[in-house]
């Protein structure tokens, strides 16, 4: 069997990892995988049978992405860069990987260059040298200076990279629409389409005897403002409508945040908050809403599942990605977009129940990330033409 290593490093959300491990499922019948985890690790979150899981001393961010910040705090940062350098080519070396598969770098995680530069070296060094491909999603993070960044990423494609995978619908969101210089790259790239978790076979672990609201924010570390708001509607759609709100907070919500949210729900019996749930699919397949930010993945979720929806962007450190994704499906009538101005409990409890109204739209994507992926890497090893 061919080996793949799979790098990601998830650092405020969990999208990444979630997007990465659904790949990763989709691999493990035709290569022997290890990934590398590089943030958090997650309680009760699935790893595919067969997939060696490698956590490095997880680092994080802060949520504004200025910089980065250890897990354990017994140790420095720097002290923590050098034992995960030191791991990752010490895996790498034992390891022999045929393909490096790295999760965004380089048109992100531009501060983990100390471990993936010398990753990179290493695996170009192999005899034979590894194949790499950057896995990335469809919208690209815009940055202040633009043409500097884009010049630098073209620079390290050109330098290290077989294979450009894009996991995304052109006919929705090109990359061109945030990268301009995607002609610029010496390497194939090849859209997969969408990376989609599989829809679940049953619903019976979710059961509700009235109409169900589904309220989650991914990781947890933002998004409170949209939490807040729905605690504080509860009591409202409470005397409008019969239902039940199920709401995640996500694993890495602050434990001090998560008790002032139950504290604040107790006299709320529609209302049920609990932190994290491997089953979030199952739960919006049963939703006949659900309130959300509008992330990668739980977009994808409510795309497949074709729940009614209303999405608040993520739009820390000026990111417009979740903006873009949102805009382009409300425009396309599939989804509700919450306004920072909504988030007032009078007005969200209106824009709740006019929602659970209307029938959510419905357009064809393509879905077929994972199986793409897989037959693009499949070629690469066997050295097919992939271009």
């Amino acid at each position: 069997m061919k080996r793949l290593m799979f790098y990601c490093q998830h650092i405020l959300g969990m999208g990444h990892l979630v997007r990465s491990i659904e790949i990763v499922r989709g691999l493990v019948n035709d290569f022997q995988v290890c990934f590398i985890n590089g943030g958090e690790i997650i309680q009760g979150f699935e790893v595919p049978a067969g997939v060696e899981m490698v956590n490095l001393p997880a680092i994080k961010t802060d949520s504004e992405f200025q910089s980065l910040q250890v897990v354990d705090d017994s140790l420095t940062l720097d002290e923590v860069q050098e034992m995960r350098k030191t791991l990752l080519l010490s895996v790498c070396d034992r390891f022999q990987p045929n393909v490096l598969m790295i999760e965004l770098f380089p048109f992100g995680r531009g501060k983990f260059s100390f471990e993936l530069i010398p990753l990179l070296e290493m695996a170009r060094s192999l005899n034979p040298p590894t194949k790499v491909v950057c896995s990335l999603r469809d919208i690209v993070v815009t940055k202040r200076d633009q043409i500097k960044y884009e010049q630098k990423v073209c620079k390290l494609m050109n330098q290290y990279f077989d294979l450009l995978l894009v996991h995304g619908d052109p006919q929705f969101q090109p990359l061109e629409a945030t990268f301009s210089r995607i002609h610029d790259l010496h390497c194939p790239v090849h859209y997969t389409g969408y990376v989609v978790q599989p829809l679940p076979q049953t619903t019976d672990d979710v059961t509700s005897d009235r109409p169900l609201i589904l309220v989650s924010v991914g990781g947890g570390r933002f998004g409170h403002e949209l939490l807040d708001c729905v605690t504080k509607t509860a009591p409202l759609l409470a005397q409008r409508l019969p239902h039940t709100i199920q709401m995640f907070t996500g694993p890495f919500m602050p434990d001090d945040k998560f008790e002032a949210l139950q504290a604040a729900a107790k006299d709320s019996p529609n209302l049920r908050i609990d932190r994290f749930t491997p089953n979030l699919l199952a739960y919006m397949r049963q939703a006949d809403l659900s309130i959300s930010m509008s992330g990668y993945n739980t977009t994808m979720n409510i795309l497949t599942t074709g729940v009614r929806a209303m999405l608040l962007p993520f739009t820390g450190n000026d990111d417009q990605e979740q903006t873009i994704r949102a805009t382009r499906l409300e425009q396309l009538g599939i989804v509700e977009m919450i306004r920072p101005q909504e988030l007032q409990p009078d007005r969200f409890a209106e824009k709740v129940i006019n929602s659970l109204q209307k029938q959510p739209g419905s357009i064809q994507f393509d879905f077929n990330g994972v199986a793409k992926t897989a037959n693009l890497l499949s070629a690469l090893v066997t050295e097919q033409k992939v271009a």
